[in-house]
């Protein structure tokens, strides 16, 4: 049992039913009638078994009439954790995803992105997508913004404004994609990086963070990257990119980064690969870069809708995880279709069934396993895990609280189910409708 650090906030409310999370040992750790306890600071103050109430009202100090106490077919469980997903792109999800990568970036992507130097665009775009995927239960988003300083800052407001814990990223992009009004050159690229930076920071939001952005290699000159991690260095930013994502993009870094011994390498040679990066993707990273992965902190963020959306391949999680490189899930918007981290949950358990399928001898992931990086694994490849990914004393309440009989929702409980099984129906069926309630940080910000 985890009981009060004897912190000074008040508890502010406590909720009485089961918990689901993860913890590194074990992928799904079930508590069932617990009584968890936020505080004023928004942090989890106590986490115990029900039976304990009255003694625990009496050294907390709440009134136990207070409690509020989960049906039977809800429980609470961690907020999912979106690590890679681009907020430009939100506009055209669900359509254009007839071409690969490079040609689906020059012919779709660049001249939608393009129209956010237009504020008003910017803000229409940037509050659907903030509300959205609240209500699809992303409590953390890793964001992609554009080229545009200002509307990447209006992103940002847009988060703290709803309550989302977000990293935004004003993207970089120096080399000539062809695309009339979308580039930037190197000196403008870290200007404006480094005013982004510093007018994000300025504006002290507690819960959204500048992360330094380049696109991906081939859309960035070696000076350029050089300077953003020298950026990243100074400040001790977060890094956020795209990596060995398909066969022809790999193709075209060999050609563009002839010194580089790897796709990896060439982030490692300008101190892009730290404990604070998060990579998309990486479907076809070799055994040797997975090390340089591990040995440096970075993680990867698997994107399996997007992946198979675009033809670009099928990442061999397990064996990423046998590295023992950081991985969490992202939605990759709109590579990816889907804006919700159910579906990159349901994708995620496709694509190891697919590797089965291709070799009978590879170890599928278990639902459990994919539940833990949808959530804790996500907060530890943005290197978050200190702060939110489970239910621990002293970390912030990001949380949902599903219903998985709610009315007019897509599941059919036919009879009473354990927790694991109600688990694993909400993962494979439920959508927005099962989620009643979001918190972050002890805010509930779903019901908006």
């Amino acid at each position: 049992m985890e009981t009060p650090d004897n912190s000074t906030a008040a508890v502010k409310f406590v909720f009485r039913g089961t918990l689901v999370h993860s913890t590194p040992e074990e992928a799904l750790q079930i508590r069932e009638d617990a009584l968890l306890g936020v505080d004023a600071d928004g942090k989890i103050a106590f986490i115990e078994d029900g039976k304990k109430l009255q003694d625990i009202s009496k050294s907390s100090g709440f009134n136990p009439s207070a409690i509020t106490q989960l049906g039977q077919q809800e429980f609470l469980m961690p907020g999912l954790i979106d690590t890679h997903i681009h907020a430009s792109q939100y506009s055209y999800a669900g359509t254009a995803l007839d071409m690969p990568l490079l040609q689906w970036l020059n012919t779709y992507t660049f001249p939608v992105e393009s129209r956010f130097k237009d504020l008003e665009f910017a803000k229409q775009v940037y509050t659907q997508v903030v509300k959205r995927t609240l209500r699809n239960g992303t409590t953390t988003a890793c964001y992609f913004a554009t080229i545009h300083t200002d509307a990447s800052l209006q992103l940002g407001r847009i988060a703290d404004d709803f309550g989302q814990r977000a990293l935004v990223g004003k993207v970089c992009m120096d080399r000539d994609n062809g695309v009339k009004d979308y580039t930037e050159t190197s000196q403008e690229s870290q200007d404006e990086t480094n005013r982004f930076i510093k007018e994000l920071l300025n504006q002290k939001y507690p819960l959204v963070k500048p992360v330094v952005t380049p696109r991906f290699a081939p859309s960035c000159t070696e000076p350029l990257l050089a300077q953003l991690g020298e950026i990243a260095k100074n400040n001790n930013l977060h890094i956020q990119s795209h990596i060995s994502e398909n066969l022809e993009e790999i193709t075209l870094v060999k050609g563009l980064f002839p010194q580089s011994e790897s796709y990896t390498d060439v982030y490692h040679r300008f101190n892009l690969l730290t404990n604070k990066t998060v990579m998309a993707h990486g479907c076809h990273l070799s055994d040797e870069e997975l090390v340089l992965f591990r040995e440096t902190g970075a993680a990867l963020s698997h994107c399996p809708n997007s992946n198979f959306s675009l033809c670009s391949g099928v990442l061999n999680v397990r064996n990423v995880l046998n590295h023992n490189v950081k991985l969490g899930l992202g939605t990759d918007v709109a590579g990816g279709y889907s804006s919700s981290m159910l579906d990159a949950v349901r994708r995620t358990l496709d694509a190891s069934k697919v590797l089965k399928i291709q070799n009978p001898e590879h170890e599928t992931l278990s639902f459990e396993e994919v539940f833990r990086l949808a959530t804790l694994g996500g907060s530890q490849a943005l290197s978050l895990d200190d702060r939110t990914g489970n239910f621990e004393v002293g970390k912030d309440f990001d949380a949902l609280r599903v219903n998985v009989a709610a009315p007019g929702g897509p599941i059919d409980l036919i009879q009473k189910e354990k927790p694991q099984i109600l688990l694993e129906k909400f993962l494979n069926l439920g959508d927005d409708r099962n989620i009643v309630e979001v918190f972050v940080a002890g805010r509930k910000v779903v019901p908006f």
